[in-house]
């Protein structure tokens, strides 16, 4: 699992996901002679830092998110958080600001005044107002697992980078933001919708290990969290799923969200469901999830998008 090692050390937070975006635009060039179909690619301007394949005559979009949470320096080493990270006394961090790289650790201070939790790094110097942070990676794999910060979502990436090896026909949407309030997928599923017409779309994401989803027993087809998706767009794919013989589990929650949130809200009428592999440790340097689970997600998206 080199490719997804990688791409968890990438440096891309909510708003400054271009690094990723060139890694994957590197990545694609380079690897697009081997697919089966050479997608179009759109980037660049009008897109901001997300990127759009579009392989043949697509019916089906994949949405996955390229950006991760992290922390924002402020002032006196004051940390805000980027989306929801975990905040554990003694987290280590990496960043880089003008004076160079720097490997900070997370402190939970208590404020004189007002007596309250305030979070704050400990490092020799102050950084660059502005600075972000990022978990710093710490690969762990074994026969039956991947750890690492930033599963969510690399591994819902690299699943659909997978996926790009043998697509026909389809889409396959790298979006912004996600973690940190969205925004990105409001522009691109109009874009897409107007270009081809297409309404449907699967969120590659990663979702918690729960009481009712644990590791070993398959992908994650979400029923709802905050959302509720359309039942008869769900019916197909759990259909789908039980005729390819391919192990899932369905998951119900009351909270948490996705990019399916600008879809169910866009002015255009798309389907949509959230179909991903359950980690453990989630928003924390130690994300953790069963390899089988993975395998299982990459096989539902590719029949998924052949057969929806």
């Amino acid at each position: 699992m080199k490719l997804l090692k990688e791409m968890c050390s990438i440096h891309a937070p909510s708003g400054n996901e271009a690094p990723m975006t060139k890694f994957l635009l590197d990545y694609i060039k380079k690897h697009q002679k081997d697919w089966k179909v050479k997608p179009k690619i759109y980037s660049g301007e009008g897109f901001q830092d997300c990127i759009v394949l579009a392989f043949g005559k697509p019916k089906t979009a994949i949405f996955a998110h390229i950006d991760s949470i992290g922390f924002t320096v402020r002032y006196d080493k004051e940390l805000i958080k980027i989306g929801g990270p975990r905040t554990i006394d003694g987290i280590e961090l990496i960043g880089e600001d003008s004076k160079g790289k720097a490997e900070v650790k997370l402190k939970l201070a208590v404020d004189k005044k007002t007596k309250e939790t305030k979070l704050e790094y400990g490092y020799k110097r102050n950084l660059d107002t502005g600075t972000e942070l990022t978990f710093k990676p710490n690969w762990r794999e074994t026969k039956e697992y991947v750890q690492c910060c930033y599963m969510d979502n690399r591994l819902g990436v690299w699943s659909s980078l997978k996926v790009a090896e043998t697509l026909e026909n389809g889409i396959i949407c790298f979006s912004c933001w996600e973690e940190h309030g969205g925004g990105s997928v409001s522009y691109l599923q109009k874009f897409i919708f107007e270009k081809f017409g297409v309404k449907q779309a699967l969120i590659a994401d990663i979702t918690w290990v729960t009481k009712g989803v644990p590791h070993g027993k398959g992908v994650v087809i979400s029923l709802r969290d905050s959302l509720i998706p359309r039942r008869s767009y769900l019916n197909r794919i759990i259909e789908i799923a039980e005729k390819s013989k391919i192990k899932y589990q369905l998951e119900v929650e009351g909270s948490g969200g996705s990019d399916a949130k600008e879809l169910q809200m866009a002015e255009t009428p798309w389907d949509w469901c959230f179909v991903g592999a359950p980690e453990d440790n989630v928003h924390s340097p130690d994300e953790k999830v069963y390899k089988n689970d993975i395998d299982e997600m990459v096989k539902l998206y590719k029949v998924l998008m052949e057969k929806l």
